[in-house]
Formats: structure tokens, sequence, C-alpha cells
């Protein structure tokens, strides 16, 4: 009896699975080498990354790399579980977006959309506008930072605002909240960054999630904010 309820016990265990005899495993299982003497040691390397970039005594960026080698030099971690743990799809996805949005600033085709804009101002309905100001933001934000986005096309909004004899705040606010709906990449913004290598999507996740709840947002969006901050002066 004794034996039969260690067996058991040996077969509810994943890696006694791999030590039974009278099975074959047909993948390898991947072991874990916790090193519990080091617990204490690496929770107080991240308490104090964090705790200098909260008390602004050090930039987020240069506390994390030095908590990050502070993990190596006390023997948290080692140099290649390090390497091991980069998402290297990121930094490549980084190295070829980024400058596509530089681009797009330097060269002027970021510009070209927003005097398309204001080109249509004379054709378009204030409402009409006020969701192309959405739509246009919420593309470039795609590829370029929020803020930069935002630094572009708030001068626009307001110069066609002023152009039509509408409210400045109202397309304002639309150029502000379709820069914080970056969905549709995830080089958007730094949260969708966060998931994409641990959480093994695609870059095609992003389009098929965040292109229909973007076009909500943007229809909602573009009716609401009349109605809470008046369309016109």
């Amino acid at each position: 009896m004794r034996t039969d309820r260690a067996t058991l016990v040996e077969l509810l265990d994943v890696e006694g699975l791999d030590a039974n005899r009278n099975l074959i495993l047909a993948q390898e299982i991947e072991r874990h080498d916790y090193r519990g003497s080091k617990t204490p040691v690496a929770v107080a390397i991240v308490a104090l990354a964090i705790g200098l970039a909260a008390a602004d005594l050090l930039p987020i960026v240069v506390s994390a790399l030095a908590g990050s080698l502070a993990m190596v030099v006390t023997g948290c971690l080692k140099p290649g579980e390090v390497y091991e743990a980069v998402e290297w799809d990121v930094i490549f996805l980084l190295a070829g977006v980024i400058p596509l949005g530089i681009a797009m600033q330097t060269s002027g085709t970021a510009g070209l959309l927003a005097d398309a804009i204001v080109a249509s101002a004379a054709l378009l309905p204030p409402l009409a506008l006020l969701g192309s100001f959405y739509v246009v933001t919420a593309l470039l934000t795609t590829v370029i930072s929020n803020n930069a986005s935002v630094v572009l096309m708030i001068p626009v909004a307001l110069q066609v605002a002023a152009a039509l004899g509408a409210n400045p705040l109202a397309f304002a606010m639309a150029v502000m909240f379709a820069a914080s709906t970056a969905f549709m990449t995830p080089v958007g913004y730094q949260t969708n960054l966060f998931v994409y290598g641990p959480g093994g999507y695609k870059f095609s996740d992003y389009v098929r999630v965040g292109a229909p709840l973007q076009a909500i947002f943007a229809v909602v969006t573009t009716l609401g904010i009349p109605v809470v901050f008046g369309l016109g002066m």
C-alpha cells in the first residue's frame, strides 16, 4: 500500500514523471534551479530600484539597469540567464519602427497628414473634422510616440478650430484621447511591449484586436466630446 501511494504521489508530480522508469517522456522537462537563499537579496534589489525611481533620485532607466547589474553581481542571476531572458524579437521590432517614426517626422509625412485635414476644413462639417483629428492622431500614435503625436497635432487642431469658430478645447481633447489609445501595434505604448514577448503575441494580434477597439473608441469619443465639452464657441 505504501509503495502504491508513493507511486501515485510521484505520478502527480511533473518532475516525478521524468524520474519514473515506467514512463517515457517525449519531451524533456525544463528544470528550474531556484536559488532560495538569494530571495531576500533579490527582493531588496527590486525594492531599492523602484524606491529610487519613485523618489526621483534616479531615472527609472538608470535604476532598472543598476538593479539588473546588481542581480548579476550578487549571484541572483547568471549572465547566461540574463542573455536568454532578452526578448530579441522586441528589440528588432523597436529597431525598425522607431526609425520609421523619426522618418515620418523629419520627412514631413506627418505634417502632410495634418495639412490634409486643414485643407478639408471647408468641405467637412465640424463633427467630421473632429473625428478626422481623432483618426489621424490615433494612426500617428501607432508609429511615433504619443507625446510626439500630441505635439504635432495640437497646434493644427487649434488652428482648424479657430478657422471654424469651434470650441478649441473639443479639438484638443480629441487629439489627447486619440494619443492615449495606442491599441493597434505593440510599439504604440510601453505596456503593449511589456506583454508582447512574454505573452507570445504576434504583431497581427494587436491589429486584429486593436483595430475594432479603436473604431469603437473613435465613434464614442467623436460623439461624446461635443456632449461633454461642446463643439461650438
